[in-house]
This record gives C-alpha cells, sequence and structure tokens, in this order.
C-alpha cells in the first residue's frame, strides 16, 4: 500500500468512525419508543455528508500526491543537467502550476530549467521568478 493510499484510507476511516459516533449519539437521543427508520434517518444524510467530505479529501490527496511527483521529475532533470545547480533552484507545484525561484548564472539557464518543467506530464503551467546572479 503506497503512501497516497494509507492518507486516502486513513482519512476515509476517520470519517466513518465519526459518522458512527455521531449515528449512535444520536439514536440515543431520539429516544426508545420512535422506529427504527425515524431513527435511521439523520444518519443517512451524515453518510451522504461523510461520503462528500471523503470524495473531497481523496481528490485533495490526489492533487497533492501528483504536485510532489511533478515537483520530484522537474528536480530530477534539473540535477541531470550539467549547467544546472539543483540547489539553487526551487521547484514548487501546486494543482499541476509550478513554480521556479532561485539565482542561476544566466539567461540560458532559466531557459533550461522552463523546459525541463514543461516537458513534465501534467504541469499545466510554469512561473518563475528565477534571477541571474550578477557578475562577481
Amino acid at each position: 500500500m503506497n503512501a497516497s493510499h494509507k492518507v486516502v484510507y486513513t482519512v476515509f476511516s476517520l470519517v466513518l468512525l465519526l459518522g458512527s459516533a455521531t449515528f449512535q449519539k444520536q439514536v440515543r437521543s431520539e429516544g426508545v419508543g420512535e422506529s427504527s427508520d425515524q431513527a435511521t434517518e439523520p444518519a443517512g444524510g451524515k453518510m451522504e455528508e461523510a461520503k462528500h467530505a471523503v470524495g473531497k479529501k481523496t481528490k485533495q490527496v490526489e492533487e497533492y500526491v501528483d504536485d510532489a511527483a511533478i515537483t520530484a521529475k522537474i528536480k530530477a532533470g534539473i540535477l541531470k543537467d550539467p549547467a544546472l545547480k539543483v540547489l539553487e533552484i526551487g521547484v514548487t507545484t501546486t494543482n499541476g502550476v509550478v513554480e521556479l525561484s532561485g539565482v542561476v548564472g544566466s539567461q540560458k539557464n532559466i531557459d533550461k530549467a522552463k523546459k525541463i518543467a514543461r516537458k513534465v506530464k501534467g504541469v499545466k503551467s510554469v512561473e518563475s521568478t528565477l534571477v541571474i546572479r550578477p557578475p562577481q
């Protein structure tokens, strides 16, 4: 089981646990004389809310995992290029949008870093705040 599956499983388990606790509390507060249908109606709504919440959290986890994979692939590409220094270039990815930051030796290096980022599957756009190091 990989990390994203573990996170999704954990979130799902917590939602089910909270839904179950809420259901039990509502059943106890509804009273003994009511029918089981009346007692379970609120729980059905809570379960639908829980399913929606799990779906939303699952999507967020998947996006986070995708963004982390994109960042890692870009960093690996930068590392492979002898002209670029991976420690000089920061890479962050949010919802497929890549931000390159840092200080590099030339405009050519900025262009190379952008090109590497654009080639990675899942990248929607590349933004750069990379600047050229002044000559010493």
